[in-house]
């Protein structure tokens, strides 16, 4: 099996702090590499998005989400029904869960995403990825490849794709409590 030279340049792109724009299953979302502080940094600074809110990450299998959050947790919420779909869940973080993706929160939110682009991303790139709205804080997320590039032109690679059918960003519920957030 040949690699794909695209893989190797966006993979590069994620590991040296780069943002990617991708569809996901109801808009674009901005997606880096979780660990790269700098990567985070620049999303936020390209939203205007304040870093005490936190951040959702996407995956395309529940294990890519271990070193993020509780294991018990993450193990009740594979059998819960919600994923894969475009429900976010908050789960408690680990240890190992870096502060800048959980903000002020001692819970992460996380996704195993059902559209098909996305998670390949995640499995292409071996890790989950960051996913907040391709928009700026307070704006609407924008809706396909051309509207990014518009946004935020050479800062960000876009990956061309088509959103999934759902109307609104995913529900978020706090998985102990059963609490919707967001609907």
């Amino acid at each position: 099996m040949t690699k794909n030279p695209v893989d190797s340049v966006l993979r590069g792109w994620l590991k040296t702090g780069g943002v990617i724009a991708y569809p996901t299953e109801s808009c674009y979302g901005l997606g880096c590499d979780p660990m790269n502080p700098h990567a985070v940094r620049r999303i936020l600074q390209l939203k205007g998005r304040p870093k005490s809110k936190g951040l959702i990450l996407i995956a395309a299998r529940v294990e890519q989400l271990k070193r993020y959050v509780d294991a018990e947790a993450l193990q009740a919420a594979r059998h819960s029904g919600y994923w894969p779909g475009p429900v976010t869940l908050l789960l408690p973080a680990t240890g190992h869960c870096p502060p800048w993706l959980t903000g002020r929160h001692t819970k992460l939110a996380v996704r195993v995403t059902a559209h098909p682009l996305a998670a390949s991303l995640c499995e292409r790139f071996g890790m989950a990825l960051v996913s907040t709205s391709a928009n700026r804080a307070g704006g609407r997320p924008l809706k396909n490849a051309r509207d990014c590039h518009r946004m935020f032109g050479n800062q960000i690679r876009v990956i061309p794709g088509k959103i999934g059918i759902a109307r609104r960003p995913s529900t978020i519920i706090d998985f102990a409590s059963g609490d919707i957030l967001r609907s």
